[in-house]
């Protein structure tokens, strides 16, 4: 009997724990290595949103056939959006070439 209701404390103890427990949310936002001024204050704006949502932002750089040239271009654009959302989040990963996709995360600032 005393073990049973020893499992049965520990089944009630995990499950509280579980229930405190936030799951991350990650979304995405992608870009061109050439996105132009509108394009790029309308992803802005969503991402804002993200953050202020509190869930993490994977923003990304997608390189498609030979436009892997302008991978310069790719991170001032990562770099400018980091810089642009300062406010809302911090940066976790500075932006890191993998594969044919340049990508950068920024995890939201803890609001109190």
């Amino acid at each position: 009997m005393d073990y049973k209701k020893f499992l049965y404390e520990q089944k009630k103890r995990e499950k509280v724990l579980k229930a405190k427990a936030t799951k991350v949310v990650v979304k995405e936002i992608r870009f061109g290595p050439q996105t132009d001024d509108h394009d790029y204050d309308f992803k802005k704006k969503h991402a804002e949103k993200f953050l202020k949502d509190g869930a993490k932002l994977k923003a990304y750089v997608f390189f498609k056939g030979r436009s892997i040239v302008f991978k310069e271009q790719g991170q001032i654009l990562l770099l400018k959006l980091a810089q642009d959302l300062e406010e809302f989040g911090k940066v976790e990963q500075m932006p890191k070439l993998e594969g044919k996709r340049m990508t950068m995360f920024i995890a939201p600032k803890k609001t109190k």
